[in-house]
């Protein structure tokens, strides 16, 4: 378990991360978590004495990280824009998705589209997940699921199946 201290920060101007509320985690201590890694994973431990699990530490070139800071976690620390927080982190290896049955029946029908399901990284197949379950009605539902095995079929991420057939604004 990696102990550190961090400042709380907010992103003025970041693209879609403007406005967001993070933790920046530099290279050096990034590597005592996992060592010579430079894509989203997975951390668990505290930030001050609040127990997280399932975190995901968001890369940002350089080999540098954040944690994003939703509202409700900085009301539990009770710190906002500017405040102190004592980290204890490493990585969180047990964090599993739990896939549900209708969607892994469908991905099942042609072995790629499950292997190009797995293949995703943890975050986009729980992104793909929470879009599926949060589906309102049964047929919005089965809308999503033939969605996400078209887009597992031309092996898309989240982000370009969600884009496709929308029109591109002109620049």
């Amino acid at each position: 378990m990696v102990t550190f201290k961090a400042e709380i920060e907010r992103f003025a101007e970041m693209g879609e991360k403007t406005g967001w509320t993070y933790i920046f985690i530099p290279l050096a201590v990034a590597n005592m978590i996992k060592s010579d890694y430079r894509r989203s994973y997975r951390v668990k431990g505290r930030l001050d004495q609040i127990e997280i699990e399932g975190v995901s530490l968001v890369p940002m070139g350089e080999g540098s990280f954040i944690i994003a800071l939703n509202a409700g976690i900085r009301k539990q620390l009770k710190k906002d824009l500017g405040g102190i927080l004592e980290l204890s982190l490493e990585e969180d290896t047990t964090f599993k998705i739990d896939m549900p049955e209708d969607l892994e029946v469908c991905l099942s029908d042609e072995s790629h589209l499950l292997k190009n399901f797995l293949k995703q990284p943890k975050s986009h197949q729980n992104y793909y997940i929470n879009w599926l379950n949060s589906a309102k009605t049964e047929a919005t539902r089965t809308k999503r699921i033939v969605k996400i095995v078209l887009a597992m079929d031309k092996d898309w991420d989240f982000g370009t199946m969600m884009r496709d057939g929308k029109p591109r604004k002109e620049e």
